[in-house]
């Protein structure tokens, strides 16, 4: 894998030249104040690549630049790929380094999900398959502008994902049945408190505003869910599948929000309420004993 392994796999803004505030295209939203088009720098991005409003992003109304997670591809294609130049040095530098961009991000997410996959302790076949596939998926990610322009990237996420959907798979059905399946459910604004979510099944599961206080997501593979405004004060994620900094940072939590390992609490879950949130026993899903 790239440079260190899981480090490489975090974000460094030091050692990127604010790819992030450039490559993407976003409307005016409650996600974002302005409308920005795609390879447009945002008004908020100083000379040095620095955000000119990043301690107030949420105040000033850029709640999405919060959660977005390049995953370190913007440290690989600004200190790798292009050898530490900046956008900025002329127009064909920039528009190679934001194609770049726009195709490394997206393999360094499957880089991180694969990552995660084998620490879950697959069985040995699938874990070396998916030790080939982080392999393949670092070796495209490394490769020369031009290779990278011409890659197709869901026909590579399309090989992957059922590998992680298998290791996900293995992982929910340790311990135990695996839960219920809402594999890309439609919960949006949803009371899922008395819902026994253990081991679920919740790849790509829409949780916007979602009411999970208190639930025991153990074991719930979390992969590509929505979590913004999901309210998971007192919810216990800690053995939560495929959870990553950005959902988190998506939610609403506080200090009894149990967290995955590695994780961090969000700075902006310490201004909601402190209250504190009994977790109630989940209900009983019809035609399966109690544990």
């Amino acid at each position: 894998m790239a440079e260190n392994g899981r480090e490489s796999l975090r974000a460094d803004c030091s050692r990127c030249v604010g790819l992030c505030c450039v490559v993407p295209a976003f409307a005016a939203s409650a996600d974002f104040a302005i409308d920005k088009p795609a390879g447009q720098p945002c008004p908020n991005l100083r000379a040095d690549s620095r955000c000119g409003i990043h301690a107030n992003l949420r105040d000033r109304g850029f709640p999405g630049c919060t959660v977005f997670d390049c995953f370190g591809a913007g440290q690989r294609v600004t200190q790798v790929t292009f050898g530490g130049r900046d956008w900025r040095d002329d127009p064909a530098t920039a528009r190679a380094m934001f194609d770049t961009f726009a195709v490394v991000r997206p393999l360094h997410e499957l880089l991180w999900y694969l990552t995660e996959a084998l620490a879950l302790d697959p069985p040995p076949e699938l874990r070396a398959t998916l030790a080939e596939a982080a392999a393949e998926t670092d070796r495209l990610a490394g490769g020369d502008p031009e290779s990278l322009r011409t890659l197709d990237v869901d026909a590579h996420r399309g090989r992957v994902n059922p590998l992680l959907s298998r290791a996900g798979d293995h992982a929910r059905a340790r311990g135990g049945r695996p839960g219920v399946d809402r594999r890309g459910a439609a919960l949006l604004g949803a009371d899922l408190r008395r819902v026994d979510l253990r081991r679920a099944n919740l790849r790509g599961a829409l949780l916007i505003g979602a009411d999970l206080r208190g639930v025991d997501l153990g074991g719930a593979d979390l992969t590509g869910a929505d979590l913004r405004g999901a309210d998971v004060r007192g919810a216990d994620l800690s053995g939560s599948l495929f959870v990553h900094q950005s959902q988190l940072d998506a939610a609403r939590g506080d200090r009894h929000t149990v967290l995955p390992p590695g994780r961090t609490r969000p700075a902006h879950w310490t201004a909601l309420p402190l209250t504190p949130v009994r977790r109630r026993p989940p209900a009983p899903v019809a035609g399966r004993r109690r544990r």
